[in-house]
Formats: C-alpha cells, sequence, structure tokens
C-alpha cells in the first residue's frame, strides 16, 4: 500500500511562515541598508572637490614682454617733451647759415657737467649757457654744419629745450670737412622733407635724421622712427637728391 502525502500542520506552517517574513524583513532591511550605502558613496564620488573648478579653470595668459631695447625706447621716448623739428630748428640758430646734419635722441652721459676741454664748469659759459640735465636724462644731440663743413655739436635739454652745451667737432680732418660739404651740395632735400617721406611709410616717433652715403655711394637720409605702438624702431631711407624711399628696415631688437 502506498502511502500518503502528509500535509503540513497548522503549527508548521505558521512557525514557516514566521520565519519566512523573518528572512524578508532583515533582506529588505539589508537591501535598504546597501541602497542608502551605495546612495551615499555615490554621492561622495560624484561631489566635485572644493579645487575642482580651480584646477579646471585656464590660468591667465599674460601679454607679451618687451625686451631691453624696447624698453628703452619706450622710456626715452616718454620721457621726452621737445619733438625733432623743435630741436632741429634750436640747433641750427645755434650756428650762423649752419646746416643740420644729424640729430639724435639719446641719454645724458655723465660728461656733460663738464666743458668742451674736459674741466668742471660751475657757471654758465658761451659753451655751457645752461645748466645740463642729470644724468641719463632726455636730450637731442645735434651736429650741424657750416658752409666750410665744419660741424658743430649742440646738446639740447629734451624736456626743456634748452641748449645746454656747444661745441666745435674736435675730431675732424681736412677730409671730413670735405666730405661733409660733398654731402651737403647733394642732397637737395632737406631734413623735414625727408622726414615727412619716412614717416608717410612708418608710423611714430622721429629718433634720429642723419645725413651720409650707403652702400651704393647715393646720399642719403637716414630716419628712424619708432612705433609706440609696439616699441620697435624702423630706419627708413630716403634718398637725398630725389625724396625718394629706398628701403626700409623694422629693429625689433
Amino acid at each position: 500500500m502506498s502511502s500518503a502525502r502528509r500535509l503540513p500542520s497548522l503549527r508548521s506552517l505558521a512557525v514557516t511562515g514566521a520565519l519566512g517574513a523573518s528572512v524578508l524583513l532583515l533582506t529588505a532591511c539589508t537591501n535598504a541598508d546597501t541602497t542608502r550605502s551605495s546612495v551615499a558613496e555615490a554621492a561622495q564620488t560624484e561631489s566635485p572637490s572644493p579645487t575642482g573648478t580651480d584646477t579646471q579653470s585656464p590660468s591667465p595668459t599674460g601679454s607679451p614682454s618687451m625686451n631691453e631695447d624696447q624698453t628703452q625706447r619706450k622710456d626715452l621716448v616718454s620721457a621726452t617733451k621737445v619733438t625733432w623739428d623743435k630741436a632741429a630748428d634750436t640747433a641750427v640758430k645755434e650756428v650762423p647759415e649752419g646746416k643740420l646734419v644729424d640729430l639724435e635722441l639719446k641719454r645724458v652721459e655723465a660728461d656733460a657737467t663738464a666743458s668742451p676741454t674736459g674741466s668742471p664748469t660751475g657757471s654758465p659759459s658761451p659753451s655751457m649757457p645752461n645748466p645740463a640735465p642729470s644724468e641719463g636724462a632726455p636730450e637731442w644731440e645735434a651736429k650741424v654744419a657750416q658752409s666750410d663743413g665744419t660741424l658743430h655739436r649742440i646738446d639740447i635739454d629734451a624736456v626743456s629745450g634748452k641748449v645746454f652745451r656747444t661745441m666745435v667737432d674736435p675730431d675732424q680732418d681736412p677730409d671730413d670737412k670735405t666730405q661733409v660739404t660733398e654731402w651737403l651740395d647733394k642732397a637737395k632735400q632737406t631734413p623735414q622733407q625727408a622726414v615727412k617721406a619716412a614717416t608717410a611709410k612708418a608710423k611714430g616717433t622721429v629718433t634720429h635724421v642723419e645725413l651720409g652715403d650707403n652702400d651704393n655711394q647715393q646720399v642719403v637720409w637716414g630716419v628712424d622712427v619708432v612705433d609706440k605702438g609696439n616699441w620697435n624702431k624702423t630706419t627708413v631711407e630716403v634718398d637725398a637728391a630725389n625724396g625718394k624711399v629706398l628701403s626700409q628696415k623694422v629693429d625689433k631688437d
């Protein structure tokens, strides 16, 4: 005879049900704790660190710095109050019937307080009509030629416009004087005309005007123009006979 299948008693069902409920409750609690822990970890992982924004932000890029020559040009031109043409007029008035052949903006040197003979001077004189500016101050150094080619050097305060030293060039020999007269004979363009032609090509502040000859033996005016936007210097070569611009070179150093 086959054995009958027994159904579980009521007590067994109750116990089994209670155990099942406990297991379900425990599992639910465990899952809840696990879920809360996972959410917390995720929150910590996803939250940006206090320095995250600073680290990702690009650092500001500074503007390119100027080199030494550009800085010196900026300091010199910015300190100058007298323009080249005013300085040229002042220099020419110091030499009767003289003609300008060179004018350069530069710094006052240490020997500016010495007389042309090298001895100190403490009072005004024909060679030192006004006190010299302090060393390093801006000045216009001009060279004006007489009809025989003799050069006179005139130093002009580039802030006040006053002449503080005049002297005859002691280093000229007869050949030098002849060379100067030949240049002046061939130069049909005035310094003012040469500068006008140069600044039509290179805009800026004129810091040097000089009469001479080039490699092709042409008599030319060399004009230096400083661009106040970038403080580069452009040297423009102007034919002293007809006023045509022959070349121009930018000095970025």
